[in-house]
């Protein structure tokens, strides 16, 4: 068994994809394809802007090659939750992303498309009814008959308008290792935290490959690293914050709800008096009409129905 620092943690992921090498290693397994001449992007930030969302981003810039050995520039936007129980917002910052002239690709003939991008969401959580530990959202071009109609890499304005998407679902890993690629996400596997330190994992190494033993390695050093295990603090510190902001919003939401039922509750009571009052007009309405029609004055109405003259001239003139 071998003592890893648990890359749940934003200080521990940024660690580990800020290997060269071990980002290759787990970018490939993921895209199943050679990932090579690979750059991370400038804009690599942690958001925890947005109520109960916590998330962690990189963007890399990279060459991938497919089985049939054609090349492709594209941008890989690699999300990871932080709070295991949050929901992501998947597609916020790509407009941005598009915008950004560093990831426009320009043809011999100065035409510019914007590159492709690869979203890869490793969750925390799980979504849905997905319940598999690593899903593929794929493209396919299809004609009116639902036959594909691209062969190999399409063309590049279809291209800057479409992306392909990797989910990984952390708590689906447990006890997986049917592949390759499931053997090297299991250094996320969440069951593995140690009961006296959730900033580490207890994960048996034994029959890793070579490309395995490099993400471990990678992770036992983010273990030793006396900065690593202060970020990991100043991240449980935050995340406190973040549950004591979200339980006060929850009870202030409550508390709203509750006002809302109140409110809504005397309109209802309102509105009912309002239909019995009216429904008694109604009647009262129809009654002096039918004693005028019998000859009656006013005057008499009045006197056997209890009202003023002024309500029984009104009922009449209505």
């Amino acid at each position: 068994m071998t003592i890893i620092a648990n890359p749940i943690y934003d200080s521990v992921f940024k660690f580990l994809m800020e290997d060269e090498r071990a980002a290759k290693v787990l970018l490939s397994a993921l895209l199943q394809q050679e990932v090579h001449d690979l750059k991370m992007r400038r804009n690599e930030y942690t958001n925890l802007s947005q109520t109960r969302i916590s998330l962690f981003r990189i963007d890399f810039s990279a060459r991938i090659k497919d089985a049939a050995g054609r090349e492709q520039l594209v941008l890989i936007e690699l999300q990871k939750t932080w709070l295991m129980t949050e929901t992501l917002s998947f597609r916020q910052y790509l407009g941005t992303q598009y915008l950004d002239m560093e990831n426009i690709s320009s043809s011999g003939s100065g035409t510019g498309y914007g590159l492709p991008i690869i979203s890869i969401y490793i969750l925390g959580h799980k979504l849905g009814d997905l319940n598999e530990p690593v899903v593929y959202v794929r493209r396919r071009y299809l004609d009116y008959d639902n036959r594909d109609i691209v062969q190999g890499v399409p063309d590049p304005f279809i291209e800057s308008l479409t992306h392909d998407s990797i989910i990984v679902q952390i708590p689906y890993l447990q006890g997986r290792a049917r592949n390759h690629l499931e053997r090297l996400l299991s250094v996320f596997d969440q069951e593995c935290r140690m009961a006296t330190d959730v900033h580490f994992l207890q994960i048996n190494d034994e029959g890793m490959d070579k490309e395995g033993r490099l993400l471990v390695n990678r992770l036992v050093m983010a273990a030793a690293s006396p900065d690593v295990r202060r970020e990991m603090q100043v991240e449980d510190e935050i995340l406190s914050e973040i549950e004591a902001r979200d339980t006060a919003i929850m009870m202030k939401d409550k508390e709203i709800e509750l006002k809302t039922q109140e409110i809504e509750q005397k309109t209802q009571e309102i509105e009912q008096k309002s239909q019995e009052i009216e429904q008694q007009k109604s009647i009262l309405r129809t009654t002096v009409r039918n004693l005028s029609q019998r000859g009656m004055s006013v005057k008499d109405i009045t006197s056997v129905l209890a009202v003023s003259e002024e309500t029984v001239s009104a009922l009449l003139s209505e």
